[in-house]
């Protein structure tokens, strides 16, 4: 199983089953503490379009724009508020990110679950293993020929372009699973004045736990080949700036919702066929640390006397319709945050 992705498809099985082998050993390395690592990139080697779009879709339609970026052009996908309001939902995709889609957009349902809202659905696509973060450098481990600023675009870059067509910068609401889980809390903790809303679905939020620093570095050697060390010096302030439990602090009066399930198998998660059984064996270990690393967290937030609203499922394991059912369940929280 794949941090932010559903089950793997059947022609990758056999390129995924050593990765299995190092979750799992960096996972029981980690486990004593949280740990867990989970999902998120953007799409930036392609051919520089024009930036912006030609025109823009009624309100409500569906568009895709290419944002300038420090990065390069970044793909967005929007689907704009029904009713032209200003609010927007930012959700972002998990570690293996893909440079085409953002999986928010064909894994689940959530453009029908916002149709009616008017609300603007802000779906960036790219940034594999990027945790979402300004790295320190490009990756040296694959031939990364830019340095990731992600934290930079979803900030400055994309809300002063999406400011043009009205959306506001802000009024807005961050959405992440897995991977991206720690961090839109990490963007609404820095950017107060930008996000009134973050949610987190299965993301780990531990990242200083003996064996959490490994775990992520061999999930993103896998998913890319990206060197961690990139991101951060070990134990560095911009390292310990990424950790939940260390920025917590700052998420006082931020109306959250944070969820993670027991890791065991629900109606959702019934396997198929071999690689089924595998791969469900997989996201049930994934989700299980998850789950441990959610509860520290609440335990961190409640000593701050920080409140969230939390759910922890009975069932469910790591995979996009667990997220989907999720993202309703955070829905009438993200639009009471915003007032819609």
């Amino acid at each position: 199983m794949r941090f932010g992705r559903s089950v793997m498809p059947e022609g990758s099985r056999r390129a995924h089953r050593g990765w299995g082998a190092r979750l799992l050993a960096a996972s029981a390395a980690a486990l004593a503490i949280p740990t867990a690592a989970a999902v998120a990139t953007p799409t930036l080697a392609m051919a520089a379009p024009a930036f912006g779009p030609v025109h823009r879709t009624p309100a409500g339609g569906f568009e895709e724009l290419m944002v300038p970026s420090s990065m390069g052009p970044v793909k967005v996908q929007v689907q704009w508020a029904r009713n032209g309001g200003n609010k927007a939902i930012y959700l972002l995709d998990g570690l293996r990110a893909r440079d085409d889609k953002n999986a928010w957009s064909f894994e689940t349902n959530a453009q029908q679950q916002f149709e009616n809202d008017d609300v603007t659905l802000v779906m960036p696509v790219g940034g594999q293993s990027s945790w979402y973060a300004d790295w320190a450098t490009a990756s040296n481990t694959n031939g990364q020929k830019y340095t990731y600023k992600w934290e930079t675009f979803l900030t400055k870059e994309l809300p002063d372009f999406l400011a043009g067509y009205g959306v506001s910068r802000t009024n807005n609401a961050v959405v992440g699973l897995s991977m991206s889980g720690p961090a839109a809390l990490r963007l609404a903790a820095f950017h107060r004045d930008q996000f009134k809303h973050a949610s987190s679905f299965s993301g780990p939020l531990n990242w200083n736990a003996p064996g959490m620093r490994e775990a992520i570095r061999v999930m993103m050697l896998d998913s890319g080949r990206f060197n961690v060390d990139s991101m951060a010096a070990p134990w560095s302030p911009a390292w310990l700036r990424m950790d939940p439990a260390v920025f917590a602090p700052q998420l006082k009066n931020l109306p959250m919702y944070i969820s993670s399930a027991s890791g065991l198998p629900g109606a959702a998660d019934a396997p198929n066929s071999a690689i089924g059984v595998f791969n469900t064996g997989n996201a049930m270990g994934i989700e299980a640390i998850s789950m441990v690393t959610t509860r520290l967290f609440q335990q961190r937030l409640n000593s701050l006397g920080i409140n969230a609203v939390y759910d922890y499922p009975a069932a469910g394991v790591h995979n996009w319709k667990n997220w989907e059912a999720e993202l309703w369940k955070a829905r009438p929280y993200i639009l009471n945050a915003l007032n819609s």
